[in-house]
């Protein structure tokens, strides 16, 4: 799993659809071939008029990209682990390569509120990075995933903002940019 962190949620985004765009590239390009995408959207962000955008920038043809790009909306935490229990099924059968989840955090903040669901908030997240970890073994798929940041108010010397996720998230992204 790889991880990407930043304070401004497009950058992220951007880097996810270059990413679904790219991947499709022939592999003498240093692309994974005829290969399809999972783009698990938990923000409202995938604009499939950026892929378009992405794929005719790099000398590609947008219809023969956009169709190998599977988006699955989410709308709770429940809803983004029921996705990913049927992506064991979706996976081998679209010949999947590239799982991208932007955001990782985004239905959990909004659902666990305070110190008090921290630990059922952890043990939910690291369930579900469980599952994404079995996909990528199982099926030889790349998984990255975009995160949030938060605000320390307590730091007065260096960034005050730190990836959102805990511990849990730090130890299960293999990189983390």
């Amino acid at each position: 799993i790889t991880e990407l962190v930043g304070e401004f949620g497009c950058a992220k985004t951007q880097l996810c659809h270059t990413l679904a765009v790219m991947a499709q590239l022939p592999v003498e390009k240093k692309g994974l071939g005829s290969c399809s995408i999972l783009y698990i959207d938990t923000e409202g962000t995938f604009r499939p008029e950026r892929i378009q955008d992405i794929a005719k920038a790099n000398g590609l043809d947008p219809n023969d990209i956009l169709p190998n790009i599977y988006v699955a909306a989410t709308y709770s935490s429940d809803h983004l682990d029921a996705i990913i229990a049927e992506s064991f099924r979706l996976v081998p059968e679209k010949n999947i390569r590239v799982i991208i989840v932007d955001s990782i955090v985004g239905r959990f903040r909004p659902e666990y509120i305070g110190r008090e669901s921290l630990a059922e908030r952890q043990q939910k997240l690291n369930r579900i990075l469980s599952r994404l970890l079995k996909l990528a073994e199982a099926y030889n798929a790349a998984v990255i995933i975009t995160n949030q940041v938060i605000a320390q108010p307590g730091v007065f010397y260096g960034d005050p903002n730190k990836p959102a996720g805990g511990h849990v998230l730090a130890h299960t992204s293999t990189y983390r940019v």
